[in-house]
């Protein structure tokens, strides 16, 4: 590869092109109109403006992304997370137009991006999955005799869905009648399928996922787990590795299954499968993301492997230059998403010009992002403006750190979730580790 367009923006463009200026691969960014001072434009050997502020008409825009990679000669395209980074037709418009798309192949996205799909395929492979429904649920009256062939409570999921969206717990049969039509509007609205499934709904799970890599020539391996936990609505706000949940037994089993469930449904590139963990250690499939996950760095820190830079060599075709046997796995990290909002006002976004900052440092401690003194956050996209992420030599030290780096945080002009976050770290359940997936909603009232 000689030049990589980055079809993104915000901290996961400027991770790219530093792993590209590394790898001596040009780059070209791409932003909006609102975007024409940020930090990935300047990183960046070259940029073109794609489009106005609305993500549907430039960070979206397929059609004008393939022109600016045309234009630029860029003979690849690194998706990074979110935007169009898990949208097959967009994998199929690039392999079409001779541009390589730095991720697994379009037919393999379409395969595992309906949720429905993928958790057949993983059955039939052995993988463990939540029991619910064969498929695509038609119908409220349908979704209630899966339900009460499973037992309350239940899931109602868009089978297309992710990011927490088109999501409906129903504990019983007036809740899936009055929530059925809700889902499969969400659905529809979110992301143009209204197709819907349902499945047994886990109380109190933990959420762990297994990062892969996997070549073109069917090496897979997996570089352990990531605990994703600490979420408020579905949105995974704490992550970390190894979970406190996990013991060498289970981490190896998930581990296979992960390879496993990579292997069956033909993946390369990087990827991470998601489980759900109950209380008695059973794992169950949940989905595969099949794009570079935002919490990827921590898994960076325990292992001293860089994913983007495998990711972008497996999709110029070399092979992996590191079997399972050699994956190293040191000590603790953790990240926390610094996300420019107002928990007092309900998580309120507050996007405005940032007047003064400090960004913590010092041993273990990394921080991606795209942010500067005097940057104007434009109220269009996603609130995450930073993460933290630390390492330590186990769990103790590695919180010890995090309560550190939150400490020197210093964002000035806009709100952030700084002191929740903090709130969070501080308190009795995060340092012994035995949380769950419904953590926030029980410790705090928002």
């Amino acid at each position: 590869m000689n030049k990589i367009l980055i079809a993104n923006r915000g901290e996961i463009a400027v991770r790219i092109i530093r792993a590209c200026k590394e790898m001596n691969i040009k780059t070209v960014a791409v932003y909006s109109e609102a975007d024409k001072d940020a930090l990935h434009t300047r990183l960046a050997d070259e940029a073109v403006c794609i489009g106005p502020a609305q993500s549907g008409k430039s960070y979206l825009n397929i059609k004008n992304i393939i022109e600016a990679a045309n234009i630029k000669g860029a003979d690849s395209i690194h998706p990074g997370f979110g935007f169009l980074s898990e949208n097959s037709q967009f994998a199929k418009i690039c392999e079409e137009s001779n541009i390589k798309f730095i991720g697994p192949k379009s037919n393999v996205i379409e395969l595992l991006g309906n949720k429905s799909n993928a958790k057949e395929l993983m059955k039939k492979a052995g993988v463990p999955v939540i029991p619910g429904s064969e498929g695509k649920v038609n119908n409220a009256e349908e979704a209630v005799k899966i339900a009460e062939k499973i037992g309350y409570p239940v899931m109602l999921k868009a089978a297309a869905g992710g990011g927490g969206k088109g999501i409906r717990i129903a504990n019983n049969k007036k809740q899936i009648e009055t929530n059925f039509g809700i889902v499969q509007q969400e659905a529809r609205n979110s992301f143009n399928d209204d197709e819907i499934y349902i499945e047994k709904f886990v109380k109190n799970p933990r959420h762990v996922e297994i990062q892969i890599l996997a070549d073109e020539f069917g090496n897979v391996i997996h570089l352990g787990e990531r605990d994703c936990s600490i979420q408020r609505n579905h949105q995974k706000v704490i992550e970390e590795t190894p979970s406190t949940a996990v013991d060498d037994k289970l981490r190896n089993k998930m581990g296979e299954a992960a390879v496993k469930a990579a292997k069956v449904a033909g993946y390369t590139s990087c990827g991470t499968v998601e489980f759900l963990v109950d209380s008695e250690k059973n794992f169950y499939f949940m989905e595969m993301n099949t794009r570079i996950q935002v919490e990827h760095p921590i898994t960076e820190m325990r292992t001293g492997i860089d994913i983007v830079k495998k990711q972008i060599k497996i999709a110029g075709g070399e092979r992996l230059d590191i079997k399972q046997k050699e994956v190293e796995f040191r000590g603790h990290s953790i990240e926390c998403r610094i996300n420019a909002e107002n928990p007092s006002k309900k998580f309120m976004p507050s996007p405005g010009t940032i007047t003064g900052l400090n960004l913590p440092g010092g041993n273990g401690i990394r921080i991606d992002t795209a942010i500067y003194e005097g940057y104007t956050i434009p109220p269009y996209y996603d609130s995450m403006i930073a993460k933290i992420i630390v390492h330590g030599s186990n769990r103790n030290e590695a919180v010890a750190k995090m309560k550190r780096a939150l400490e020197e945080l210093v964002i000035e002009g806009v709100e952030t979730n700084r002191d929740f976050l903090f709130e969070i770290i501080r308190s009795a359940d995060f340092i012994r580790g035995t949380f769950d997936t419904s953590f926030i909603e029980k410790n705090f009232n928002f």
